[in-house]
């Protein structure tokens, strides 16, 4: 008589489908979010980060003096279009993958999808983010006085051309490796911090860990940690100065991000490494408002679109 066992099969894992309604959703917001107020505290916060003796006031007014509200929309067309309708489709897949594999080595979930953002956040970094971030960086803080009386200034295009000719295609990604390192301590805490917050919010609303927050809940959960994500915002100044074209006779050479690090430490101390930060949490809190208040419509209209009911996030 043979003795039979019943053997639990582990389960098999699968990698977390893409959905292209998701993408065009993560696309069709992020367009939005940074056509309406996303770009104002952009440009607010890389004009503190890169003028760092001008206090918020005084970056407005400056913001304002190079074009009034148009001013305030500095690198929006082409580059921040270009960057917000693309990054999340490089987060989705290169992410995803990363997941699957770091599962398949061992990882527990939790650190699998870490390992995952952080991943997804260096592939947007190196793929997408770093010339689109430079080039932003340097329409807000290029001049925008004729060189030479009675020719006109410029085009972003024509910048873009000028830098490619001179400096190829490192001269238009300076700072990728600064936004490499923001990118994967962004995604790396966001994850963490997301979820601390969320059971945070559970505890104090008395709700159990399978009932769902309300938009409400959601909206001021993410705030708080999008705004406690801002931690790493020494790293963000960091990326303003190695791609920042205001002149400053004792800036460096050849900038890395020790060397950026170093100088500002020297020039501004602590404080410098946290310029803009008051604008930059009111940029992750009006994207996570954004995304979390008009999500649901913008499901129910791709939904009707494609076919495809997008995944809620």
């Amino acid at each position: 008589m043979t003795a039979t066992s019943n053997v639990v099969q582990p389960a098999e894992l699968k990698k977390k489908p893409i959905s292209f309604s998701n993408i065009l959703l993560g696309a069709a917001l992020n367009m939005c979010e940074a056509s309406t107020l996303g770009q104002p505290l952009e440009v607010t916060k890389t004009t503190m980060a890169a003028n760092r003796n001008l206090s918020f006031l005084q970056s407005i007014k400056h913001v304002w003096s190079r074009g009034g509200v148009f001013g305030f929309y500095q690198g929006l067309i082409p580059w921040a279009w270009i960057e917000a309708s693309t990054k999340g489709a490089v987060l989705l897949f290169v992410s995803a993958e990363a997941e699957y594999q770091f599962k398949r080595a061992g990882l527990n979930n939790f650190g699998a999808g870490i390992m995952g953002g952080v991943s997804g956040g260096v592939a947007q970094a190196y793929l997408t983010m770093g010339f689109c971030t430079c080039m932003k960086t340097v329409e807000i803080t290029r001049s925008k006085a004729a060189p030479v009386a009675g020719v006109p200034v410029p085009s972003s295009w024509q910048v873009f051309k000028q830098i490619f000719a001179k400096e190829g295609i490192r001269g238009i990604n300076k700072g990728v490796n600064a936004v490499a390192i923001r990118q994967m301590t962004n995604w790396g805490s966001r994850f963490g911090l997301s979820r601390l917050v969320e059971e945070a919010f559970r505890k104090f609303f008395s709700k159990g860990p399978d009932e769902k927050l309300t938009a409400f809940e959601k909206i001021a959960a993410s705030a708080v940690g999008g705004g406690l994500s801002a931690w790493n915002q020494p790293i963000e100044v960091i990326r303003v100065e190695m791609q920042s074209k205001t002149v400053d006779a004792n800036r460096p050479k050849n900038l890395t991000v020790s060397k950026t690090f170093k100088y500002i430490y020297q020039s501004n101390g602590l404080k410098g490494l946290y310029r803009g930060v008051t604008p930059r949490i009111g940029l992750g809190v009006w994207q996570t408002v954004f995304m979390v208040g008009f999500g649901d419509m913008a499901r129910d209209f791709i939904q009707k679109l494609t076919g495809e009911t997008p995944v809620g996030h």
